[in-house]
């Protein structure tokens, strides 16, 4: 059976986009027909300016959400990054294999370090580094493939060819993943920004719907959505980005299309009302697992606690293969 790894970043409450673009094909097919583990990946949520609190707060309500959203513990390993050592432990090592040029072209590190000195900050060394960490995540446990958006492709090609170099230098030690971009998973654009994706970082409240939003939140989001000159209802994301955005949600929500669906309405109002209505259904069921998960913490904290046990014992084994195969004298 082939292995799927996949984590989320406790940096931002969880949106509509992170459900739809990816934890519901985690729940509704990787558990299913893959060895798969899904991880809090919460020492990336380090490599800028944090709140100690918050990062523990996010990283207990990602995990709670990731099983209010149908991951099953029998199915999959579920845990927090920072609970098993040998992901910090693996980094350092491809760290020493990776290349400064290599983390200097990484798109989202200009992009983020860049926003950090327009803010008068600077910028952590772990920033430039944090693809190397990535790359540790997925390569600890033989990973087959990744499941990952756009976004994410170049840094799965870094981990492709840290992966092939070290086993060319060193020996055989890393099965070398393959990067998947699934069909099924939706892009959930911002409602206020339709050109721009819907994300839990995102400082712009009134365009993102968090998984946790009260029913009259998402409908006051909805209902205010941008949508485009005109007021013909057409699914064209070049032409028509905001009242495109809200077929396809509408369509994600429901399992119809969004060219079927842009057939039925004949304005705009209607559209974001039954957009709102199908949303507010699509989370109910989540809110209520996630509100009767909070209500058994002991449940959730045995759950991680299990799951680190898990993963450490996938993980272990390569990795001190991997600390053999570079020249490091093994422990006593």
């Amino acid at each position: 059976m082939k292995r799927v790894f996949s984590g989320i970043k406790p940096t931002g409450h969880l949106t509509l986009g992170n459900y739809l673009g990816a934890m519901r094909r985690w729940s509704a097919v990787d558990q299913h027909e893959a060895d798969a583990l899904f991880c809090v990946v919460d020492l990336h949520a380090l490599t800028v300016d944090h709140d100690p609190g918050r990062v523990r707060r996010l990283s207990r309500q990602a995990a709670t959400l990731l099983l209010a959203t149908g991951l099953d513990p029998q199915l999959c390993t579920v845990f927090v990054q920072s609970h098993v050592d040998e992901h910090a432990r693996l980094s350092y090592l491809l760290e020493c294999v990776a290349t400064d040029g290599e983390m200097r072209r990484m798109i989202q590190y200009k992009e983020k370090a860049a926003a950090e000195r327009a803010r008068g900050g600077s910028v952590r060394l772990s920033l430039l580094t944090y693809p190397v960490l990535m790359a540790a995540d997925i390569l600890a446990y033989g990973t087959d493939e990744v499941p990952v958006g756009d976004d994410q492709t170049q840094h799965v090609e870094l981990t492709r060819d840290v992966a092939v170099r070290f086993n060319q230098r060193y020996g055989r030690t890393f099965v070398v993943p393959r990067t998947t971009h699934p069909e099924v998973a939706a892009r959930v654009m911002n409602l206020q920004d339709p050109t721009s994706k819907m994300g839990k970082s995102d400082d712009v409240g009134p365009g993102v719907v968090y998984l946790l939003d009260e029913p009259e939140a998402v409908r006051k989001k909805i209902m205010r959505a941008v949508t485009d000159s005109g007021s013909e209802v057409v699914h064209d994301r070049e032409a028509r980005p905001g009242v495109s955005n809200l077929l396809e949600i509408l369509a994600a929500c429901e399992g119809g299309n969004p060219n079927d669906l842009a057939g039925v309405y004949e304005t705009y109002g209607s559209l974001k009302k039954d957009t709102a209505e199908a949303v507010v259904e699509f989370l109910r069921p989540v809110q209520q697992r996630h509100k009767e998960l909070c209500a058994d913490p002991a449940y959730v904290e045995g759950v991680l606690r299990e799951g680190a046990e898990k993963a450490r014992e996938m993980a272990r084994p390569r990795v001190d293969a991997a600390y053999r195969a570079i020249g490091l004298l093994p422990a006593g």
